[in-house]
């Protein structure tokens, strides 16, 4: 049985003309980021793309179909994983559209690893040993759309991946700088999921995401002291949870204005500048859960959108009437779903009632106890 189930997610939360109760905005066609890839999962992913006609290429079949030694090949799948292998098998069936070669041995890819799969959608090669990709080793892959690259020893983002791309993941390597262009051509990149790499601010060097139109970026338990710089700006969610940034300062989020979900959680945060989330009118849900801030950030009440607060975990003493809702109605189109106050050193029978009055319900609230 494989090991883990896709996690659906909702790409976008429509603003509502009114207040009223909706669901936490969440993200659509994502797998999980643990150790091992769901390729049934992928395969599901792979055929909507199929019926949408965005991953469609005519081929012809091969008289005698060719299966690796040890793989299981069925319905252009071949899945070679757990298989102790030293480097990518030679005889994949040309018309291979997934290519699982997860938790092996592999230590490097190499030139012609790839040659002839021109129709490879996804190819997954999480939870290996590479630190050597061959720069001309992508180049034949002209359709693929999806790249898994977690959990290996890759010490900077393979040259020359696809221009069609839409998603890579390189979590958990030993990445320390992003070269400026690292990403060029790839215009039709949406995701990119880069967390757990020793990386701080200084190692993305400028335009190291020039061209880029993501909607999605993580890049959590890094070496980030501070919000990076010019990433790109259409970004929906930005996760930067498990850093060691300290602060969040006036222009640090201002050409993020699309943003849904921001996940600043488990931080250094102790100063969150006024006017700083002002420009983010979209947002939906915002983690600053487990950091050191000793009041509920500004801007709160304006933020017109906003669902979920995770702000537990910290150092606020005091909750002041109009921390989350506006004056006068009409001004918030949805209601909140959750805030998370607990594990803070509030009083909280001396927090107004009113103080919620734009919340959905009262168990949308925690307060808790606070450990001294």
């Amino acid at each position: 049985m494989l090991p883990f189930s896709v996690v659906l997610l909702l790409l976008c939360a429509t603003p509502l003309p009114t207040a009223s109760v909706a669901l936490p905005f969440e993200q659509k066609g994502l797998l999980d980021f643990g150790k091992s890839i769901d390729v049934e999962g992928l395969m599901m992913m792979m055929m909507n793309d199929e019926e949408e006609g965005s991953a469609v290429e005519e081929y012809s079949k091969p008289e005698q179909p060719t299966c690796p030694f040890g793989c299981q090949c069925n319905q252009n799948v071949v899945q070679c994983s757990d298989l102790g292998l030293h480097y990518v098998p030679y005889d994949i069936p040309p018309e291979t559209r997934l290519l699982d070669l997860q938790s092996n041995q592999i230590t490097e890819i190499r030139e012609n690893d790839f040659k002839g799969l021109s129709n490879l959608y996804a190819l997954v090669l999480v939870n290996n040993k590479i630190s050597r990709v061959h720069p001309r080793a992508f180049m034949p892959l002209k359709r693929m759309h999806k790249l898994y690259f977690s959990h290996n020893q890759l010490t900077a983002v393979p040259k020359n991946l696809p221009s069609s791309l839409v998603e890579l993941r390189i979590h958990d390597n030993h990445i320390k700088r992003v070269a400026s262009g690292a990403f060029s051509g790839l215009r039709s990149m949406n995701c990119i999921e880069m967390g757990r790499n020793p990386i701080q601010n200084s190692g993305f060097e400028p335009g190291a995401f020039d061209g880029l139109k993501l909607t999605f970026l993580r890049i959590s338990e890094a070496k980030l002291t501070g919000i990076p710089k010019d990433l790109p700006e259409g970004l929906h969610e930005l996760h930067l949870d498990h850093n060691q940034i300290q602060a969040i300062e006036l222009e640090d989020l201002r050409q993020y204005e699309s943003l849904h979900r921001l996940g600043l959680g488990y931080n250094h945060i102790h100063h969150i500048e006024h006017g700083s989330l002002y420009y983010l009118q979209n947002l939906r849900e915002l983690h600053l859960e487990n950091n050191r801030i000793p009041n509920v950030p500004g801007g709160l009440a304006g933020m017109k959108y906003l669902q979920v607060v995770y702000l537990h975990s910290n150092n606020i003493s005091q909750v002041d009437v109009n921390d989350f809702c506006p004056n006068g109605f009409g001004v918030k189109k949805t209601y909140y779903n959750g805030i998370s106050l607990f594990d803070n050193p509030i009083n909280y029978w001396e927090v107004v009632p009113a103080t919620f009055r734009c919340v959905s319900n009262r168990m949308a609230v925690q307060f808790g106890n606070h450990k001294k």
